[in-house]
């Protein structure tokens, strides 16, 4: 596939804007080359400025459950947009959207809308420390919650892929009540509780870790989180800006039986457009202005427009059997990307939690962070561009989730797995 105008648009760009990009991860830094610039998207497709066409498993990261300009979100874009863009004041359709998110996530009894999933994790984590008068927060290694300052420690994502797990910039002060402990590692969260429970304000968690691959709970995990932080009165936060809405209707809490007492929020509740969200329990969400004395605002919070495709997407989601044909489709392509890997002697480790699913190049289990490392970069470079030039779309970093939209037919997934096929031929043992 040849992608001179990409190319040229590149450099171009370089010019104007730092690195090229406006997000680090889409620079291709993890897997060389140059990246491919978009012109349009359809259905389960992407079009590059070449004319080139992409089975599509990124889904501008996520957000596109129902595929690229389905009708309903163009609809919803149009009806919306005749009445304004923007006015910085209440409108019914953030009443809708806020009563249709408590309603599928009962943990969420009060809601509060933002512009993006870091505004939402930085936000609940204010109101965290401010309902409890404690400082100290704990993450996990690999877990990104966005590039807020105190959380970008071994943060995956981006930082991962470019080698930089912490950001210059990030003053130690920001960092010093952070605590990093390893994902799916429940002694850590009991030995470090026990000696600073009092003092630790929130635990920050993906349910679903999707920043470095897709790293599911091992049993027992979340639960012992739940148990943990009850015990010492910390707030539990699930950041479901990835699998909320993804990985079940009700994100990770539904398909896990966990409830948190908080829960951010962003990706598809938007339907495609900037959309964030926060809530909880109905006492800690009272302590957010201008109820209580804990500040939080946005001019832009509940855009018209944003939530409308953000509600045309959940009454969408709410019918049918589209979670059923989600996950039986994504079984379909996990199966077939490791028949193809294991047919050619390639070495993979797979994981997989509905539509959300991941192969990492090595032969260790990967629970977490460190595990997740031992994965050969430049195998998945190799595979990365060889699926390129087979027609097959793949976030362009060894630490990123493949997610599948209802717009994904049969055919595409086995256009994938024979693509898969092919690439994995080009990797050397």
């Amino acid at each position: 596939m040849k992608t001179p105008k990409s190319r040229k648009l590149w450099r171009i760009a370089k010019g104007y804007i730092p690195g090229g990009v406006n997000s680090p991860v889409r620079a291709f830094k993890g897997v060389g080359g140059n990246p491919v610039f978009i012109n349009k998207g359809k259905g389960s497709k992407i079009y590059d400025v070449d004319g080139n066409s992409y089975i599509d498993y990124v889904l501008s990261w996520g957000p596109l459950i129902l595929g690229h300009a389905h009708p309903a979100i163009l609809k919803a874009i149009n009806d919306a947009s005749r009445n304004g863009t923007s006015f910085g004041a209440p409108t019914e359709g953030e009443v809708e959207l806020a009563k249709i998110i408590t309603r599928l996530y009962p943990s969420m009894e009060k809601v509060r809308l933002v512009n993006s999933g870091t505004e939402a994790t930085m936000s609940a984590i204010r109101l965290a420390r401010g309902w409890t008068n404690r400082n100290k927060i704990i993450k996990f290694e690999g877990c990104y919650h966005g590039h807020v300052d105190s959380l970008l420690v071994k943060a995956g994502s981006g930082a991962t892929t470019l080698g930089i797990p912490d950001s210059l910039g990030v003053p130690g002060d920001s960092v010093k009540n952070t605590i990093t402990l390893p994902f799916n590692n429940i002694d850590s969260v009991h030995a470090v509780c026990k000696t600073q429970g009092k003092d630790i304000a929130c635990l920050i968690v993906e349910p679903v870790a999707g920043n470095m691959g897709v790293v599911p709970p091992e049993r027992g995990f979340l639960e012992g989180l739940r148990k943990i932080t009850a015990r010492y009165n910390i707030i539990l936060i699930f950041d479901e800006v990835m699998t909320g809405f993804r990985v079940a209707l009700g994100g990770a809490q539904q398909l896990y039986g966990i409830k948190p007492d908080m829960t951010t929020l962003g990706k598809i509740v938007g339907g495609g457009l900037p959309v964030g969200a926060f809530g909880g329990r109905k006492e800690i969400m009272e302590k957010l202005a201008p109820s209580g004395p804990v500040y939080q605002a946005g001019t832009l919070s509940g855009n018209p427009i944003a939530v409308a495709c953000g509600l045309a997407t959940l009454r969408i989601l709410s019918k049918g059997n589209i979670y059923k044909r989600l996950e039986r489709l994504s079984q379909k392509l996990s199966i077939g990307l490791g028949e193809a890997a294991k047919e050619n002697g390639v070495q993979v480790f797979q994981a997989r939690v509905g539509s959300m699913l991941c192969l990492f190049f090595t032969e260790e289990k990967v629970v977490d962070y460190k595990t997740a490392l031992s994965s050969d970069r430049a195998k998945y470079a190799t595979y990365f561009h060889n699926m390129l030039k087979r027609g097959v779309y793949l976030a362009p970093s060894q630490f990123e989730a493949v997610f599948l939209s209802i717009a994904h037919s049969e055919d595409d997934i086995d256009k994938t797995i024979r693509a898969a096929r092919e690439a994995m031929r080009k990797i050397k043992a």
